[in-house]
């Protein structure tokens, strides 16, 4: 497993063609380990950037925190 923190909002395409956003959550065991939990949001995106856009709105992301599939 690797320790690396995966940045908190994921962007990737689905089958329909439609963008997807899935906001992950990072805590840490006892030993400091990174425990990451993903929700994938129910709504669907025309574009990447109306995916950013609603992250931004209503999730608090600034630039440097998303991830493209």
């Amino acid at each position: 497993m690797s320790r690396i923190i995966p940045r908190p909002f994921l962007i990737a395409k689905d089958e329909e063609g439609d963008f997807r956003l899935t906001v992950r959550e990072v805590r840490y065991n006892s030993q400091s380990y990174p425990i990451v939990t993903s929700t994938l949001q129910p709504e669907t995106f025309k574009s990447a950037n109306a995916a950013r856009t609603h992250a931004k709105e209503h999730h608090g992301a600034v630039a440097g925190e998303f991830a493209s599939k």
